[in-house]
């Protein structure tokens, strides 16, 4: 009779290389300054900021849109 088929016995992986040594180099504030650009460029932008809501204390961080966070460049310039 055969043997019964099952995992493969194959190469597997040592586990040695992580994928996140490319973001572990840079700095925090690089991910701020790609959201912005992206933003400018009409994109869709998400950024996680902490929660002003102190009472919410399972939700330490909270998500939101890039309308309601960048300050279009409007009014940045000329309003003195």
């Amino acid at each position: 009779m055969g043997k019964k088929g099952g995992k493969s016995k194959g190469k597997v992986s040592l586990g040695l290389r992580s994928s996140s040594v490319k973001t572990a180099s840079k700095h925090p504030a690089d991910r701020v300054m790609n959201q912005l650009k992206a933003f400018r460029a009409g994109k869709k932008v998400v950024v996680t900021i902490a929660n002003p809501n102190k009472a919410e204390t399972n939700k330490p961080f909270i998500r939101v849109n890039g309308k309601d966070w960048f300050k279009p460049e409007s009014n940045l310039q000329g309003n003195n």
